[in-house]
C-alpha cells in the first residue's frame, strides 16, 4: 500500500508528540520521529524541509481542522455573535491534546527566526473563525477583524497555558474579558465617526480605509487547485 506525502507526515506528527513533552520541537525529536516511523531520514526531509518545525505547524493545522469540524457540528444560531466568537476560540484551545505540546511550541515560534511562522498560524486561525461565522467584509474590516481577534486569541492561549482552575473556567472568564473589551473599543469608535465634530478630521483617514480590500479568494473550480481554501 503506498503511503501518500500527507499520511507521512502525519505519522512523522503523531510519531514526535511523544517526544515533545521532553526535548521540544527540535532536531533531536525531528530524529526521533523519523526513527519511530521507520523512514529513511532523506524522505523525511523532503515531506518537512524545516524538521520539527513543519511538524510544529501540521500539528496547529490539525488543532485549526478540529476546530472547523466541532463549529460545522455545533448549532451556535441562539448565541449572539460575541458569543459564538468565544465559542470558537474555547473550542480551538479544547482542541489540544496537550498543552505542553503547545507550551513548547510557543518557546519556538517565540524565537526571532520563526516568529513570522508563529504569528501567520496565528492570523490563519483567526481567518478560519471568521470564515467559519460567515463573515463577509471585503475591506479593511476584513483586517481589523483578524487582528483584532489574533490579539484575544494569543492572550488567552498565554492565560490558558497557566490556568489550572477546573475546567479551565478561569481561562473562558478571561476570554469573555477580551473580547467584551474589544466591543467597548467598536462602540466608541462608532461614536467617534458619527460624531460630526470629528468628521473633517477623519475625512482623510475614512477615505484611505475605504481604498482598502481584502485578499482575493481563490476559486475551487480553477483547474489546477490542490487545496484551495474556498
Amino acid at each position: 500500500m503506498t503511503v501518500t506525502y500527507e499520511d507521512a507526515k502525519q505519522q512523522l506528527l503523531d510519531a514526535i508528540l511523544t517526544h515533545v513533552p521532553f526535548d521540544g520541537w527540535s532536531e533531536e525529536s525531528f530524529l526521533a520521529a523519523v526513527s519511530d516511523c521507520d523512514l529513511e531520514e532523506g524522505l523525511a526531509r523532503v515531506i518537512c524541509p524545516r524538521g520539527a518545525v513543519d511538524l510544529a505547524l501540521a500539528f496547529h493545522a490539525r488543532g485549526d481542522a478540529e476546530m472547523l469540524d466541532r463549529l460545522k457540528s455545533e448549532d451556535l444560531s441562539d448565541l449572539k455573535f460575541r458569543d459564538r466568537i468565544a465559542a470558537a476560540v474555547r473550542f480551538r484551545l479544547q482542541a489540544v491534546p496537550d498543552r505542553e505540546a503547545v507550551r513548547r511550541g510557543v518557546t519556538l515560534f517565540s524565537l526571532p527566526s520563526y516568529a513570522a511562522d508563529g504569528a501567520k498560524a496565528v492570523w490563519g486561525t483567526c481567518d478560519l473563525i471568521w470564515d467559519a461565522l460567515g463573515d463577509t467584509s471585503d475591506d479593511v474590516n476584513w483586517y481589523t477583524k483578524r487582528a483584532t481577534l489574533s490579539g484575544v486569541y494569543s492572550s488567552t492561549l498565554l492565560f490558558w497555558l497557566g490556568d489550572d482552575s477546573p475546567d479551565h473556567q478561569r481561562t473562558w472568564e478571561f476570554l469573555d474579558r477580551r473580547i467584551a473589551d474589544v466591543m467597548q473599543f467598536e462602540k466608541l469608535k462608532a461614536q467617534v465617526n458619527n460624531n460630526p465634530l470629528f468628521k473633517p478630521f477623519l475625512a482623510v483617514p475614512n477615505w484611505l480605509a475605504s481604498q482598502v480590500r481584502a485578499p482575493v479568494r481563490m476559486r475551487a473550480d480553477l483547474p489546477g487547485l490542490l487545496n484551495p481554501r474556498k
